[in-house]
């Protein structure tokens, strides 16, 4: 019987013993270089995306052995949040252990996202920060793609955009105007042809949609308020979003981080600028943001309706009216004025 219980542990040591070499030599194996080639690939991590679903893909690539060894790597070594997105170039001689080196030290291209409404100093500086820029380089960015970007206002497009590190602020500009050229379709542009309005009057429409507007359903109808008022012989567009415009420009000149777009006051309503829809008729010279697609057609193709003012309670909920009266009593009844 004191033969048995002895034989008992050492058979379970024995297993034991097996089931940790096993678990070491898969490790060892799984964990090499996929090959000794040296020739990179482009390998792209979208925003979003898992340490898993990396593994995944790096393994559907051939650029490691298992996605299993990937994972437990990761999470033995807390590396899930420094993996970016981006645009990496990876050689499948590397090890796990290098090839997530490689990724938690950062991709070569970045991603950026451009939100709807910005004007370009407030553009410029995501690239700055998404890029991932030093002081100096920045300063070099910024000067860069102020310059390139100088009458295109309206024309830079919001999106996600994916960039090298190095991007010279006059390529990022380029690219931003092509995919402004590309979302601007031929429908659209006869469609304003025919309404007898040119490029830079619905772009600046679309601008003052952005900024005025607070969800896709309005903006037609929106649109179509700003377009009567500003084609109707005495009447204003007063847009708080132009005058915005123009107290930004005129506070925040030469700064880096400043109010663009500041609450008005009764005198800010009175600034002599052609920006200042509350005291000069019709649109402004040229827009004031870059507007997304959304309003862009809307610009384009503006609803009709009997509405001539429209007002958005706290909460976000806009409100038309068809008479100066309805119009004030919106404003008191919700906005307590």
């Amino acid at each position: 019987m004191k033969k048995l219980r002895f034989v008992i542990p050492l058979t379970a040591l024995f297993i034991l013993g097996i089931f940790v070499t096993g678990i070491f030599f898969w490790w060892r194996e799984n964990t090499k270089p996929v090959s000794s080639v040296t020739s990179s690939q482009d390998f792209l991590i979208l925003k979003g995306k898992s340490a898993s679903q990396v593994g995944q893909m790096l393994y559907e690539k051939g650029l490691i052995r298992s996605p299993l060894a990937f994972k437990i790597y990761v999470q033995i070594m807390g590396s899930a949040d420094e993996i970016q997105a981006g645009e990496f170039r990876i050689p499948p001689n590397l090890t796990v252990f290098e090839v997530i080196d490689l990724l938690s030290k950062g991709p070569l291209e970045l991603w950026v996202t451009v939100p709807e409404g910005l004007r370009k100093e407030e553009i410029v500086e995501k690239f700055t920060s998404g890029l991932q820029m030093n002081t100096s380089r920045a300063i070099e960015f910024r000067k860069e793609f102020l310059d390139a970007s100088g009458e295109l206002e309206g024309y830079l497009f919001p999106d996600t955009y994916l960039f090298p590190r190095d991007a010279t602020g006059e390529k990022v500009v380029q690219r931003m105007k092509t995919i402004f050229d590309q979302k601007f379709d031929t429908d659209m542009k006869n469609k304003i042809q025919n309404a007898g309005r040119n490029l830079n009057q619905v772009v600046t429409m679309a601008s003052i949609i952005e900024r005025e507007t607070k969800t896709t359903e309005e903006r037609p109808i929106v649109a179509g308020i700003l377009w009567k008022r500003s084609e109707t012989k005495g009447w204003l567009v007063q847009a708080d979003a132009t005058t915005q415009y123009a107290i930004g420009t005129k506070n925040c000149s030469n700064k880096v981080e400043c109010a663009w777009w500041p609450i008005l006051t009764r005198e800010d309503l009175e600034v002599d600028s052609p920006f200042n829809t509350y005291k000069f008729h019709g649109l402004p010279p040229f827009p004031i943001a870059n507007p997304g697609i959304t309003s862009l057609k809307s610009a384009v193709y503006p609803e009709e309706s009997d509405y001539w003012f429209y007002i958005h309670d706290p909460d976000g909920k806009i409100h038309y009216a068809k008479t100066i009266q309805e119009h004030n009593q919106n404003i008191a009844k919700y906005l307590g004025k």
